[in-house]
């Protein structure tokens, strides 16, 4: 079994770190021009995107005009009021500073969802993906997927995060970095 896990190229809210799930951005210019540089020498037989614009438009980048099918519950976490914020535009928000307190998996930011629920709807859409997909997602949902995959590696959600533009293969229990 092969699926492959690839990180939406960089948008404006990653460039100026901001939190962005539900916000459907393009790309970035510098984005396009960093997917461009990648060479993946994997060969899927589909595509699933989350749907958003930056997931649509990194797979007509790396792959071209190929045809794919689109899974909403593969969309990155909802940060609620947070969305298209930075950490220093909230840090003395007291919500917000709730929200960071604890347990980050099951806190959930006002109007939107904790990373438990995310993982929760991600996990069962993974469960569907066919053998030989290439799913074009988010960095949270890439992360929970390979977090409750890989479970052995101590890592928590945000370690298994990758680069834009970047994600796994996920082969036989094991996986490996690509591109």
């Amino acid at each position: 079994m092969s699926i492959y896990l690839i990180r939406h190229g960089k948008t404006q809210a990653n460039e100026k770190h901001l939190y962005c799930g539900s916000t459907d951005l393009p790309l970035s210019e510098a984005g396009r021009e960093e997917l461009q540089s990648l060479a993946y020498a994997i060969a899927p037989e589909r595509f699933v995107t989350s749907g958003m614009k930056r997931t649509n438009e990194t797979l007509e980048i790396l792959f071209g005009n190929v045809p794919y099918s689109v899974d909403s519950r593969f969309r990155e976490v909802d940060f609620g009021d947070f969305e298209m914020k930075s950490y220093e535009m909230l840090k003395d928000d007291p919500a917000y500073q709730a929200w960071l307190t604890g347990d980050n998996e099951a806190n959930t930011p006002p109007g939107g969802e904790s990373g438990t629920q995310m993982t929760r709807r991600v996990l069962e859409a993974f469960s569907e993906l066919p053998d030989g997909t290439a799913l074009v997602a988010h960095g949270g949902v890439i992360a929970a997927i390979m977090a409750s995959l890989f479970p052995e590696e101590g890592k928590h959600r945000y370690q298994w995060q990758p680069r834009n533009g970047h994600g796994y293969e996920i082969r036989g229990g094991t996986y490996r970095p690509i591109p």
